[in-house]
């Protein structure tokens, strides 16, 4: 909607309306005897450029908020730049998350859909905020998993990424064994790695999917599943922990499906006692 406002002429009102949403300038002035006809025959002649120009920025902060929304911020501003091409990808450096959540499909069988899906829901709140808090970046929801990156400019801030996500694994874990907005005792696994990846559009021809894959992702899955053999909360690769000193302690050498050659897992100091209590 544009209005113009003046102290003694009366103007039209013109609407311009895009998915219900309304469009308003106000024009005014401080002349006594209020917008002159001159000034009144200016206005209205860029009222309909302005409404173009307005309408065009509305659509652009919307599709910015929705890619936000289904895709993370820095996916969402590689989509809007144009990167929509299948295959359109790049390979990065990354800190990996990769979360689950243990009895799920237990869950799944005996709670309401929409009890589950609200449970969900909770569940992801007590992630996603420290997750993005420490730099990350949430990719997709899969089920009750949860993959996020943690990208690294730099060589040289390979050591303060892996911190960050670190610190992020941490939070989340301490709000999901305090909250109680997660009913039912709900316990999760989390790995974290870090290595290259190949990060952008992968799908159909008509259906694409802007993630992440790669033998790093792989491996990152692989140590998630041991979160609940081990009576885990937070795993991490060899090359993560090279970057988080003092931090995590070796728990094993492990063979894991589809990766070549065992694996050095570290873990929390003292979670074997604390694990998911």
């Amino acid at each position: 909607m544009i209005i113009l406002n003046t102290v003694i002429h009366p103007c039209d009102i013109i609407f311009t309306i895009i998915n219900a949403a309304a469009i308003a300038a106000t024009f005014a002035t401080q002349q006594p005897d209020g917008f002159t006809d001159a000034q009144i025959a200016a206005i209205e002649s860029v009222i309909a450029p302005l409404a173009r120009v307005a309408e065009n920025r509305l659509l652009e902060r919307t599709a910015s908020i929705l890619l936000d929304t289904y895709v993370g911020n820095n996916a969402g501003t590689r989509i809007l730049a144009g990167q929509i091409r299948r295959g359109d990808t790049a390979t990065i450096n990354a800190a990996i998350w990769l979360s689950d959540m243990r009895g799920f499909t237990r869950l799944a069988d005996r709670l309401p859909p929409q009890t589950l899906v609200d449970m969900l829901n909770r569940y992801f709140d007590c992630q996603v905020p420290a997750i993005v808090k420490h730099g990350g970046e949430v990719l997709k929801f899969i089920g009750d998993g949860l993959l996020a990156i943690f990208p690294i400019a730099t060589s040289e801030n390979a050591g303060d990424v892996c911190h960050n996500a670190l610190a992020a694994a941490h939070e989340a874990r301490a709000i999901i064994a305090s909250s109680s907005r997660v009913e039912g005792g709900v316990r999760f696994g989390l790995a974290l790695h870090v290595g290259e990846v190949l990060y952008g559009n992968i799908g159909s021809g008509s259906r694409l999917d802007f993630t992440c894959i790669g033998p790093a992702v792989n491996l990152a899955a692989r140590i998630e599943k041991l979160c609940s053999q081990l009576e885990r909360t937070i795993l991490a690769s060899d090359e993560f922990a090279e970057h988080c000193s003092g931090k995590l302690a070796p728990v094993g050498n492990f063979d894991l499906r589809g990766i070549d050659g065992r694996r050095t897992v570290f873990g929390l100091e003292g979670e074997a006692v604390l694990a998911n209590r």
